[in-house]
């Protein structure tokens, strides 16, 4: 995994993509330095400039004490990260299964998709004095909540990947003399893994914007409590810091699922029809 891993960076190192993506970068910089330092349009007074955060960012002695050469920022990261880490994990074991039987049996759908289709519109911070309530400490109402959103993703999407699968697969392999559960291991579940891994792509971006809005409530540590406090603290140079820490390591955990999945679904033909 890690040798291919490795020849893949690469290639990519070598094609075009990552020059357009450093240049992506370079006309979002440019227009922050443009709007803040520049023109100093009125709208944009109160941000940070591009060079003030770049500086807090990289200095030895923050002025507002978050900078590389910090213990604090990483410890931060590595909470988030754990925290994530913990939820996505706990999304992914309970709403892969449940994905796979809401979408292969009919009358577990009948029973239980109304319930799901009624939890899944009510966002994260609703839940928030719920969550109070139910776990005690710190850290579980954090993950609980960033597990909600997570959950739901995987879920559906694991769902309509079940959905997806062309109904001639499972007719040939009836005519085969399988049985349902050889079906459903042979057929069903690799037949919705590139649906599945979309889903944990999905799953993984919304499990960090649930973990932020939750460490702004609760939390001694995280990008979210850090993004927070430098608010209350009127630090701005730290909240830009923590929103593009947390953009960059989101990137990075969103990469290593689309690895991952792209690894274990290489075999697959583009198109599906759908199971009904």
């Amino acid at each position: 995994m890690l040798s291919s891993f490795l020849a893949e960076a690469r290639l990519w190192l070598l094609s075009r993509k990552p020059w357009l993506m450093l240049l992506g970068f370079a006309i979002v910089l440019a227009l922050w330095y443009l709007l803040v330092d520049l023109l100093q349009v009125p709208r944009f007074k109160e941000l940070p400039s591009l060079l003030t955060v770049v500086e807090e960012w990289v200095s030895k002695d923050p002025i507002y004490g978050i900078s590389i050469f910090t213990s604090e920022y990483y410890r931060h990261i590595f909470t988030s990260l754990l925290r994530v880490g913990i939820a996505f994990t706990l999304a992914t074991a309970i709403g892969v299964p449940l994905g796979l039987f809401l979408g292969w049996s009919q009358r577990f759908r009948e029973y239980v998709f109304p319930i799901f289709e009624t939890l899944r519109p009510i966002p994260p911070l609703a839940w928030i004095p719920l969550a109070i309530l139910m776990f005690q400490g710190r850290e579980t109402p954090i993950i609980f909540l960033t597990f909600l959103a997570s959950f739901f993703a995987t879920t559906l999407n694991t769902m309509l990947g079940v959905r997806s699968i062309d109904e001639t697969y499972v007719r040939a392999a009836r005519c085969l003399g399988a049985n349902d559960i050889q079906i459903f291991r042979h057929v069903v579940i690799p037949g919705s893994l590139r649906h599945i891994f979309n889903g944990l792509q999905i799953s993984i971006g919304v499990a960090w914007f649930s973990l932020v809005a939750a460490e702004m409530v609760s939390g001694e540590y995280g990008l979210g409590y850090m993004i927070n406090t430098g608010y209350t603290m009127i630090a701005y140079p730290t909240i830009v810091i923590g929103m593009i820490t947390l953009g960059l390591v989101g990137f990075a955990t969103s990469m290593v699922v689309s690895f991952i999945g792209a690894r274990l679904t290489a075999w697959q033909a583009s198109g599906n029809g759908k199971l009904t």
